[in-house]
């Protein structure tokens, strides 16, 4: 009860404790960086500068898009700059602004996932209804009850690490604030709290990967009485969809369905679904989707 708060910054170790390496890691994350932004920049311009992408799926995917330039916006910019400092700190209030800039954008992502996968099952499986099911109001209504959940999820997990007492070390063995590691660092017994990260991140990413799944296999299910072409362009569609799912979901699990300890390997899963996913969503939607394509080339 007596612990106070002794810790006024962190030291951060990155993802290499080598030279040579760090600076291998300054080009390449920025190039990485600069290429998500300018792809994801690319993909909303194109959708609101476009009078033939007005389908609710392109106005979710805009809306993934700017989530996608904040999310890594959150991390990426420190760690490059961490990259010519032999001492990475970053300050207390700096910590916990990373820790709920990352766990938003994130969460956020995830439920506009869940939003464009129920965009789809409509689609496919009721399309004489979607125009109805889907108008423009529901649309706005889902868009912003994700970013809205977003918020909720990350400012509960700000406020269950913020109040926890830290006395040193204050070393973290990552290259951002995340809360794994910041509760192995706190000077109080975490068992309750991190039974309640897990049953916040670590069920939000859960539910919503199996929810996905299930839709797919509806989905899947249901195209059997499609013609040869519709299934092509629903399987276009939902399979760029999917690949997106697979790779931001996959490692999420991974990370926050778990019992609050840190392993060798978490740097790397969030590299992956923090760093490459959002630089790889554009190419993955573009690529697999002709409209856009077109609608790229034309402006």
């Amino acid at each position: 009860m007596g612990t106070k708060n002794n810790v006024t910054e962190f030291v951060l170790f990155g993802l290499f404790q080598s030279r040579e390496l760090q600076h291998v890691c300054f080009v390449v994350f920025s190039l990485f960086h600069m290429l998500t932004l300018l792809g994801n920049l690319m993909v909303i311009i194109t959708i609101n500068a476009s009078k033939t992408l007005r389908a609710p799926m392109y106005f979710f995917l805009s809306h993934l898009s700017f989530a996608d330039m904040c999310y890594p916006s959150a991390t990426t910019p420190k760690m490059i700059v961490d990259t010519f400092v032999e001492r990475k700190t970053i300050s207390f209030n700096g910590c916990m602004t990373q820790l709920f800039s990352a766990h938003f954008f994130g969460g956020t992502e995830i439920f506009l996932l869940t939003a464009m996968a129920y965009d789809r099952y409509v689609a496919i499986c009721r399309p004489l209804h979607y125009i109805t099911i889907m108008d423009r109001r529901k649309c706005g209504l889902l868009a912003g009850a994700s970013w809205v959940a977003g918020f909720f999820h990350s400012i509960l997990q700000t406020l269950l690490t913020v109040q926890l007492p830290f006395c040193g070390p204050n070393e973290i063995d990552n290259f951002f604030c995340d809360v794994h590691p910041l509760l192995k660092l706190a000077c109080a017994d975490t068992y309750l709290i991190s039974l309640l990260v897990v049953a916040n991140s670590g069920a939000i990413c859960l539910v919503n990967f199996l929810m996905l799944a299930a839709s797919y296999i509806v989905i899947l299910r249901s195209l059997r009485s499609h013609s040869a072409e519709g299934r092509r362009k629903a399987l276009s569609t939902c399979g760029a969809h999917f690949t997106v799912v697979a790779l931001f979901f996959v490692p999420c699990v991974f990370t926050y369905v778990r019992p609050s300890f840190t392993l060798p390997i978490d740097k790397s899963m969030a590299v992956f679904y923090g760093i490459l996913t959002p630089m790889l969503n554009p190419l993955i939607y573009t690529l697999r989707n002709d409209e856009v394509k077109s609608a790229m080339k034309k402006l």
